[in-house]
């Protein structure tokens, strides 16, 4: 499928969707296993009953971890590729893929996300107008449209923060999508929040499936993971009033609470807001890339006989530093191997996700330890003494650390914020890439590990290339500046 926004029909964009959902048979985390005819993907019939709205819905889900930023297969993964691009990770087989994202070396072919994440925001585009102007009579509907205002909403903050300005797509014409020049980041910005509380209004307290009934799996949004999210998009644009108050309303929610490290990334445990789930044949993407198959010692490449490490990244240096001593995190979410060498080496890997089993670990998306932290975060810009309470409350559940005082200069907590954030959220989504961004911190800190990473980090790798291809077809969109068009 061309990555061109003009091109995406809603017949190719749709289609595969359909097709995917009926890959999962059997798999109640996003049900309804119902498959449209391919000939039927496009009509306007597709919204008439709640069935087939299910499935298409169910679609855009499916595609989340079969493709793009958020497939658990996929050398593209969001969290490998700006763990290994910002400071958080480092690749082990130089001249291999992940050695492109670690020396910051993407070009103009190489930006993975844009085109795949914009087939996603013209499906949400459309299954938004079909549902709106569907003359069946749809009992769920409200669920739908929340959840593809949800997505279209993920969809457009992870570009944002990628990209900067963006075009902003909100139709399913594509004559109009074709022509969009690239929106202003506040805008950009103002749009995931409306699409956000939109959500919000519309989806219901408990979690469905999809087939609207009430469910233990918290495997598609609700009203929660709408509020979450919002508060994540509340603090990127600096509303801090509101992102404390959207973090409040997730924190004082009794159906969310911080769990012991061991049980944080289990399938539907209490601390997780929203996840996604893989098909019976995939586990978590974090324990694909750092964990599977991979034995107690290993031989460096450079030994005779040896091949390459069968494991692409480690944890790099200035992670690892950040953790304190006796930071139970070290223990329960990092492990380690000793490459035999003289002298030996011993690496530290990632090691949220354990389980090989399929379904015992989802894809956490959003969860209740970084609600604490936003809420800490806005509540030191305001000036607040009880953001040390909120930033207490992960350091004692990482547990063998001390807690802060009550009284802290406000640059001093924010800095052990931003801190925190490193330690806890490491390798989810791209938390530390964004971070780093939004905080004014990139340049600096990049340019601090250049001779670590054997780079010379520039200011505008920041942001990443625009495909080519996409501004060829519209000239309207301009692009970043820095790379070779």
């Amino acid at each position: 499928m061309k990555s061109k926004i003009k091109n995406i029909t809603i017949k190719y964009a749709i289609m595969p969707l359909v097709v995917a959902s009926a890959t999962f048979t059997g798999c109640e985390k996003y049900l309804n296993d119902t498959q449209l005819p391919a000939d039927k993907v496009a009509a306007a019939d597709v919204y008439l009953t709640d069935g087939t709205t299910s499935t298409a819905v169910t679609g855009i889900f499916l595609s989340f971890t079969i493709s793009g930023a958020f497939n658990p297969s996929s050398g593209n993964n969001i969290g490998f590729t700006t763990g290994l691009y910002a400071d958080e990770l480092k690749a082990l087989t130089p001249g291999n893929f992940a050695d492109v994202f670690y020396k910051n070396a993407i070009q103009t072919g190489q930006s993975p996300f844009w085109a795949d994440f914009y087939k996603k925001i013209f499906v949400c585009n459309t299954a938004i107008a079909g549902i709106n102007n569907s003359k069946g009579i749809l009992q769920f509907k409200d669920q739908w449209l929340g959840e593809c205002y949800f997505l279209r909403a993920l969809c457009y903050y992870n570009l944002v923060n990628f990209y900067g300005d963006v075009p902003l797509a909100l139709t399913d014409d594509y004559n109009v999508n074709n022509v969009l020049a690239r929106a202003p980041q506040e805008e950009v910005f103002r749009q995931i929040i409306a699409d956000l509380k939109q959500a919000q209004a519309l989806l219901s307290t408990d979690y469905r499936n999809g087939l609207g009934l009430t469910t233990i799996n918290r495997l598609r949004p609700n009203k929660a993971a709408a509020t979450a999210l919002l508060a994540r998009a509340y603090l990127y644009a600096k509303d801090w009033a509101n992102a404390e108050a959207a973090a409040s309303l997730v924190i004082g929610d009794v159906n969310y609470k911080l769990l012991p490290l061991a049980q944080v990334f289990l399938a539907n445990s209490q601390e997780q807001i929203w996840a996604l789930a893989y098909n019976t044949s995939r586990v978590s993407a974090e324990y694909g890339f750092y964990t599977n198959g991979m034995p107690a010692t290993l031989a460096p490449p450079s030994a005779p006989n040896a091949s390459p490490y069968n494991i692409f990244a480690a944890i790099n240096t200035p992670l690892l530093n950040a953790f304190e001593a006796g930071d139970g995190r070290i223990t329960n979410w990092l492990r380690t191997t000793t490459v035999t060498s003289v002298p030996a080496v011993t690496y530290y890997f990632p090691n949220k996700y354990k389980s090989a089993v399929a379904g015992a670990e989802n894809e956490v998306m959003l969860r209740l330890g970084e609600q604490y932290l936003i809420r800490a975060e806005a509540r030191a810009m305001q000036n607040k003494a009880t953001a040390v309470d909120d930033i207490n409350a992960i350091r004692t559940r990482a547990g063998g650390i001390s807690l802060l005082p009550a009284t802290i200069p406000q640059a001093t907590l924010l800095a052990a914020i931003a801190k925190e954030r490193q330690t806890e959220l490491f390798t989810e989504s791209a938390h530390r890439f964004f971070d780093l961004k939004r905080t004014g911190k990139i340049d600096e800190v990049m340019t601090s590990i250049n001779g670590l990473k054997g780079i010379t980090w520039a200011g505008y790798m920041a942001l990443w290339p625009i495909p080519p291809a996409d501004i060829i077809q519209n000239p309207n969109i301009k692009p970043n500046p820095g790379y070779l068009q």
